[in-house]
């Protein structure tokens, strides 16, 4: 197998895990508060890849920007977490998650002054009809949730943005194992203010706990590094794509989930305009 299918195996892997780690998180906050998971999690997350950090180090002028960066990546998995307790239904979650990525423009217009390419406008209204497929019922209701996955998927943009310049001058494996330490400890404090820890952890939510240390965070993370290092910047933006489809499928095999057709035609068109502005934006690059 060559580098480039080795990547691109590497990164589908990466969106299966990460799919299933809607479901690891899901199982284990069910049996431990949900912030204390967090906190568990992403700390135990960062003293595994701890080790690998060995030989490269962070400046001293870039240690404010990389603890910035943490604090973002921590408020945002805070309110993600949060939106994951309080859901009734994963699979639109995702969806609504996923909108991420097409918030990422807006945001780089304001913090940096790139404005958006034609492509991105060609693509919005196509979005926004599928969020509105997808969180609006009949009669017109609105689930909290919902607002929190929207609200987490605009602070997701805004630390992408702002990773992304970071990471330019910073080892990619200590950053994201600063950022986890971050998350953890912020999720901890938390979790130590305002959560209380009076039961006790039975041996399958301490599984699902290990399993998202080890399985949904250390070896996510490491997969992808590794995917993104090698694969195509056409294949990595298509695939990355996947991880609400899988997540939809994971919860319908694991919760029997079943999203009406008009949230599944909702969450396809968002998938469609993400696939679309990917797909122009790559086409302008350069072939290497």
């Amino acid at each position: 197998m060559n580098r480039q299918r080795q990547a691109d195996l590497f990164l589908v892997l990466t969106t299966l895990i990460a799919a299933c780690g809607w479901i690891f998180s899901r199982e284990a906050i069910a049996g431990m508060p949900v912030f204390a998971f967090l906190a568990l999690r992403f700390c135990g997350g960062a003293l595994v890849l701890l080790p690998f950090c060995r030989g490269q180090r962070i400046a001293r002028p870039q240690l404010k920007p990389v603890i910035i960066s943490g604090l973002w990546m921590a408020l945002n998995l805070c309110l993600w977490i949060w939106s994951v307790s309080v859901t009734p239904s994963l699979g639109e979650g995702a969806f609504i998650m996923s909108l991420s990525m097409l918030f990422v423009p807006l945001v780089a217009w304001g913090m940096m002054g790139v404005r958006p390419a034609r492509a991105y406008w060609e693509c919005l209204p196509l979005a926004i009809i599928g969020l509105a497929l997808l969180s609006l019922h009949v009669p017109i209701t609105f689930h909290a949730s919902q607002g929190w996955f929207l609200l987490t998927a605009f602070v997701q943009s805004i630390s992408f943005c702002y990773t992304s310049r970071v990471a330019r001058d910073v080892p990619l494996i200590p950053l994201t194992t600063a950022q986890l330490a971050i998350t953890g400890l912020s999720a901890l404090l938390i979790s130590a203010l305002f959560e209380p820890w009076t039961q006790g952890i039975s041996l399958t939510t301490f599984g699902w706990l290990i399993a998202s240390i080890f399985i949904a965070t250390a070896l996510r993370f490491g997969l992808q590094l590794q995917g993104q290092k090698h694969a195509a910047v056409a294949s990595a933006a298509i695939i990355m794509v996947l991880e609400p489809l899988l997540t939809v499928i994971a919860a319908s095999v694991w919760y029997g989930e079943r999203l009406p057709l008009q949230k599944i035609i909702g969450g396809v068109l968002i998938l469609v305009a993400q696939i679309w502005f990917r797909w122009r934006m790559v086409k302008r690059l350069p072939s290497q």
